[in-house]
């Protein structure tokens, strides 16, 4: 197997976006070799614990409503061409994601990381879900897998909080700065959401450097 370590966030719709582009290459090729890790990356590290209307976060950040607006038509484009069915503008709330990046961590520890890392994805852009509030995110553990009040009772505590933070730091420092970005092989990085093409060279290449016997 060759890991393919991905750094990303929840709310970040390239990674929605990047993510549906690998889903398919892999579902095309059965047989790839990938085991895959998710790792945090916080695009909002000082967002508070309560979040912010999305909206209004966007258009101060980027500088107005029409440069939000040519944003999100372009990311719709973008989504169409992947398959996926996202409106930007169906999240109301940007929320801190350290408790979601939590969950997942949690998640990979029982061996459904994939499942809740999507899950964590389609409910913020296609539900609209608010994936900082705790309920949510226990329910979210719940439905893929996990138990919801044991979920519930360790998102109340500060359990991994600081090893997600730790963990996030150590990625920038070692050259991350935007996400989705991914570590194949723990050698050679790619950034962005790469079209599925791409990644199906990818395991060619693979393949062909390590052929079957």
């Amino acid at each position: 197997m060759v890991t393919l370590d991905i750094f990303s966030d929840p709310v970040c719709p390239w990674c929605y976006i990047g993510k549906a582009n690998l889903d398919r290459a892999l579902a095309d090729h059965p047989d790839h070799p990938f085991s895959v890790q998710w790792h945090p990356f916080q695009l909002n590290p000082d967002m508070p614990p309560e979040g912010m209307p999305k909206r209004a976060y966007l258009e101060e950040k980027f500088g107005g409503k029409a440069r939000v607006d040519a944003i999100h038509e372009r990311l719709r484009e973008f989504a169409r061409n992947a398959g996926v069915a996202m409106d930007p503008d169906n999240p109301q709330r940007i929320p801190n994601t350290l408790d979601a990046h939590r969950l997942i961590h949690w998640a990979g520890i029982e061996g459904v990381q994939p499942a809740v890392a999507a899950a964590l994805m389609r409910a913020y852009w296609v539900e609209g879900r608010d994936i900082g509030d705790h309920e949510t995110l226990a329910a979210i553990a719940g439905e893929n897998g996990m138990d919801r009040a044991a979920t519930l009772r360790l998102l109340h505590s500060d359990a991994d909080a600081d090893d997600i933070v730790a963990r996030d730091a150590d990625a920038r420092q070692k050259g991350v700065t935007a996400v989705p970005t991914f570590l194949i092989a723990r050698q050679y990085v790619v950034s962005g959401a790469q079209p599925p093409q791409m990644w199906a060279q990818v395991i060619a290449d693979l393949a062909a450097a390590n052929p079957s016997p």
